[in-house]
């Protein structure tokens, strides 16, 4: 079951100028689902994406790198589900490349203008003739508000479907943002099994986008953690149409691009933040924020390693204030010279441990008190710098177990 999982209605999804999405029933691995998804986007915008660290990257995750190089206007996004076209060597790049052809044909555009996006079961092949006989249909469906048929499309293993969306005014002019993501498992930063594909009506040149999107990854995507695994399949992609009246942002230097990118990291976040919100099994949505470091990468990963234990993450499935398990977590994470004197840890208000052991004032009834909540604050203070970092983690769950063994049937 979601934590807190916030009601989101199709009229609540703005359509976004320049672009419009369609989806088809393909039968790629189950029945009576929608299963591909085509984004279509007009001439003129401008796209930009990061992509998984895995080495053992799917299909369309190196075709979209190749497509992207290129330089060309993209006009097309397509992405199937059940299918991770991952670990399936030279086909499964042949069949990536002949997705993108048949919709390039379709479309009447260039398989270089398409950017392909798969996710589901590694290692199986990709049934490409339905996927190919799917296009037609989604094509022929393609309508601007289809926002939330289109979080729909792309779930896997996820309860609901994911949508964020805003209008903002920026220099006077209204900019829309609307965005769709994907994952429950296999989430780990850098990146996570999640799509994520956000658009908006400003227009960007396209060496900012590229500055903007990795910027906007850093402080959504790359925060959160369900079980620490990298998936194949990662993609985060922001599509500009230009559409908006607002002049062409051209510098990352500009009033207008720091006002931009807050808004588009928001909605990021909260894309983000709903994957971890419906982690497989989850019942707990957990923020851990790591104060008082030397650096923010340094405060990243002694937040990560609480955030990955299993044994943390466990004990606030339980509800049971065994609060060492951070401690040590905290210790373990690899700064070798971190002097554990001078750390405090908190959940939420209740202060557990002051300088490095167990406060004077703490009582484990305080500690199951904020354990038992649905969300729940780490806060680390390290007391060796002004730098901070926060991600955002769930709890480990029997019913996680019981997801992923039964993934596949």
């Amino acid at each position: 079951m979601a934590v807190n999982f916030p009601s989101i209605e199709p009229e609540q999804l703005h359509p976004v100028p320049g672009v419009t999405l369609g989806w088809a029933e393909a039968n790629i691995r189950k029945p009576n689902r929608k299963d591909v998804l085509v984004i279509a986007i007009d001439e003129g915008a401008s796209v930009s994406g990061v992509f998984t660290s895995n080495r053992f990257c799917a299909a369309p995750v190196t075709v979209c790198r190749e497509h992207l190089a290129l330089g060309k206007s993209i006009r097309a996004l397509v992405v199937n589900t059940g299918n991770a076209n991952a670990g399936t060597g030279e086909s499964g790049l042949a069949h990536t490349r002949e997705t993108c052809a048949e919709l390039a044909r379709l479309a009447g555009i260039a398989p270089e203008q398409v950017l392909p996006f798969s996710t589901g079961v590694i290692l199986e092949p990709l049934p490409i003739e339905r996927l190919k006989a799917g296009l037609p249909a989604a094509l022929s469906n393609v309508r601007a508000a289809h926002w939330y048929e289109a979080a729909q499309t792309i779930m896997t293993t996820d309860t609901l479907p994911k949508a964020a969306s805003r209008q903002v005014s920026i220099e006077g002019h209204t900019v829309t943002l609307t965005g769709i993501s994907k994952g429950a498992g296999m989430i780990k930063p850098n990146m996570a099994t999640m799509l994520g594909f956000l658009a908006f009506d400003a227009a960007v040149t396209q060496p900012v986008l590229d500055a903007l999107v990795k910027d906007v990854a850093d402080r959504s995507f790359n925060c959160i953690t369900v079980d620490g695994d990298t998936s194949t399949n990662d993609s985060f992609m922001l599509i500009a149409t230009g559409k908006s009246a607002l002049p062409p942002i051209t510098s990352t230097e500009v009033p207008a691009y720091a006002a931009l990118r807050q808004a588009v990291t928001e909605v990021a976040q909260t894309l983000a933040q709903l994957i971890v919100r419906d982690g497989e099994g989850a019942t707990k949505f957990m923020t851990v924020r790591v104060e008082g470091g030397t650096s923010v990468p340094e405060c990243r990963q002694i937040a990560y390693s609480i955030g990955h234990s299993p044994l943390v993450k466990t004990a606030f499935y339980a509800s049971d204030p065994n609060l060492g398990r951070i401690l040590a977590a905290i210790g373990y994470a690899g700064v070798a010279d971190l002097d554990v004197a001078k750390i405090d840890l908190y959940l939420d208000d209740v202060l557990v441990a002051k300088a490095g052991g167990r406060y004077a004032g703490y009582r484990e009834q305080d500690g199951q008190r904020v354990m038992k909540q649905s969300e729940i604050t780490i806060r680390v203070v390290l007391g060796r710098g002004n730098a901070e970092a926060t991600i955002w983690t769930c709890d480990l769950s029997h019913e996680y177990v019981s997801i992923n063994a039964d993934y596949r049937s």
